[in-house]
Formats: C-alpha cells, structure tokens, sequence
C-alpha cells in the first residue's frame, strides 16, 4: 500500500492550478440523493471507476448519512459499509486519491490503513476528540467543515447574528486545533458547510462572501451538490432536477474562490469548472485555452480579478448586487427597473 504522503501528491501538484473535483460514493441505504444506489460492493466499485473516468480527482467514500434529520450508525455498521470499499478501489486503482467522509476516530483510522488518506469531517473534528490524534499521526490531510447542531437536528431553526463572520470563526477556530494537534498546515482544507445548519439566505451569504473565508488561508471546499436550497430556489424540485442549480452555484463558486468543490455529478462538474478555470484563473489566449497564468496584473475593475483570494473591496465586481446602480466598478451591477438595453455597447 501507497504511503500516505504519496498518495497525496497528484492533488498537492494541481492544487491552485486548477479546481479539484471530489466525488461522493455513498454506500449508504439512505442519502438524500444517491441513498441504496451504491450500497452493493460490486455496485460501489462500479461508481468508483466511472467517476475516475469521468475525471475525479477524489473520491470521498461515506458510509453515514448526513442528511437533514439524519440518525447516527453504529460504528460498526459505517466499518462494514466503508472499509473494503475502500481497500478494493486502493487495489484496483493505486493512483486513485480516497478520502474517508466520517467523524469517527476508529472508522477514520480503519480507513486511512486500508488506502484512504483523506478525512473529511463535518463536525471539524469536534464530535470525537480523539480525530485529530489519528489525523496527525498518520499524516492525513483532513477537510474541517462547519455544522450547527447534529444532522439529526441542524436543520431546526438554524440561526446567526452574522452567518459569516461565524462560520469564519468557527473554520478558523478548527484550523488552530488541528495544527496544535500537529497536522501541518497544507494538510487542512476547510468547508463552510452549506446546507448544515443553514437556511436558503445563510446559504446564499456564504457563497458570496467566499472570499471572507479565503482569507482565512486554507483551500476552500465547497459542496452544494443537488441540496434543499437549489431545489428551494427552482421552486421546489426534488434532488433528481437540481443538476443544472448545482452547475450554476459550482461556476461561480470557483469566481469566488473555491479550490475543491464535491459533487454527485462528475462529468457534469468537471466540465462546468474547467470552463469557470478558464475565465477567472487567468486571460485565456487561442493557443493555450487552459493555461493558468495567475500572477498577471487584474486592472482595476477587472470583472473576474485573478486573485481569488483577496478580500472584497469597493470594486470587487463580484459582489452580484442586482439592485444597486450600476457603476464602472460593478460590470455585474444591475438597474432591473431599466427598460431598454443598449445592445450597441461593446
């Protein structure tokens, strides 16, 4: 078995060049979306090569659902569903980079030894103190993400004074206690977590302000993939109909910031990111459509800076406040009580 370390180079050398495309291999009965599709190991392993295929940079196995109400499996069971899962995609695909979903120290041990060398927790390592110990021992990287409450019980009246100056604390917060438990700096991605904990506008809030959490810096992960709210927005369609809201929310959070975005769709979303790489990374040129030249000079109102990581300012025209008054700093800025459109305007 690969070592951990080098497991985890391919995505340690297109980090920042390019934004990373995790896709979830459920091997639960009962996700909201994909729940019993893949709980046959055959069925799984299947998944597993088609999303590597389609062009997966990760693939983050979860053997627990997290969805809104959602009750916790005993350790035993996330092991069984998991595990040789696991071990099976690391023996038929050692280059595949595997990352565990689970906030279970044991489960998260169990599966970092079977090939996995990521662990991805929503609870930011907070549901079992001793997450960080294994993490740091072993030399994983571990994606934090930000939860309010349990998913039994995140979606009861989830409230904020300021959703992103929280969940920002909160991330950082994460960050600090994972290092101090001596997982190194590189090795931390963080995730605002949309849809735990969170209504339509938190959620809303949090993707435009990615750049607050940006600066934080940590890589961004972000995962809307056929959530509640997208169905929200569309007028309630049901997860099967949300593909095309996830694509919209995933482009202009690649504008925004993110470095990872997790996905049930993976062609769909490595299409859809390549193109948003190509607009917001650099200048692209005929010759070389997806080269990523991110130390030129952004002019002063450029209308997709390529510093992603900045903090908003004055001109950042990618705050999308479609009811302001135009201005030469905004190009996305709208008047929607104007009538007219001059289509002669270059």
């Amino acid at each position: 078995m690969q070592a951990i370390a080098e497991r985890l180079q391919p995505i340690r050398h297109a980090l920042g060049a390019r934004t990373l495309v995790m896709g979830v291999l459920n091997t639960t009965p009962d996700s909201f979306y994909d729940g019993g599709r893949y709980a046959a190991f055959e069925r799984a392993l299947a998944r597993a090569e088609q999303m590597l295929a389609e062009g997966a940079d990760i693939l983050d196995i979860g053997g627990e659902s997290t969805r809104p109400g959602a009750e916790p499996v005993p350790e035993d069971e996330e092991l069984r569903r998991t595990v040789p899962v696991i071990e099976a995609i690391a023996t038929r695909y050692p280059q595949a980079t595997i990352s565990i979903d689970t906030t279970k120290s044991r489960v998260a041990e169990l599966a970092l030894q079977a090939g996995a060398c990521i662990i991805n927790d929503i609870s930011g390592m907070t549901f079992d103190p001793r997450m960080a110990e294994v993490a740091a021992q072993a030399g994983a990287l571990v994606v934090l993400m930000h939860i309010q409450g349990t998913p039994r019980t995140m979606q009861q009246n989830p409230h904020y004074t300021d959703v992103v100056a929280e969940v920002r604390d909160t991330l950082r917060a994460h960050a600090q206690r994972a290092e101090q438990a001596g997982i190194p700096r590189e090795n931390i991605w963080l995730d605002p977590g949309i849809g735990f904990g969170k209504t339509v506008q938190h959620n809303l809030q949090l993707l435009r302000h990615l750049p607050t959490l940006k600066s934080l810096g940590y890589p961004i992960l972000i995962g809307t993939s056929r959530k509640s709210f997208i169905g929200h927005l569309l007028g309630g369609l049901p997860p099967e109909e949300r593909l095309e809201g996830t694509l919209a929310t995933l482009a202009l959070a690649v504008a925004w910031g993110a470095d990872i975005v997790r996905v049930h769709d993976v062609q769909a979303a490595v299409r859809a990111v390549r193109i948003a790489d190509a607009l917001v990374r650099h200048s692209p040129n005929a010759n070389d459509s997806l080269s990523l030249d991110r130390d030129s000079t952004p002019s002063d109102c450029d209308s997709f800076p390529s510093n992603r990581d900045s903090t908003p300012s004055d001109c950042d025209s990618f705050r999308l406040n479609r009811d302001s008054t135009p201005s030469d700093c905004n190009p996305f800025s709208m008047d929607r009580n104007q009538t007219t459109i001059d289509r002669k305007q270059p």
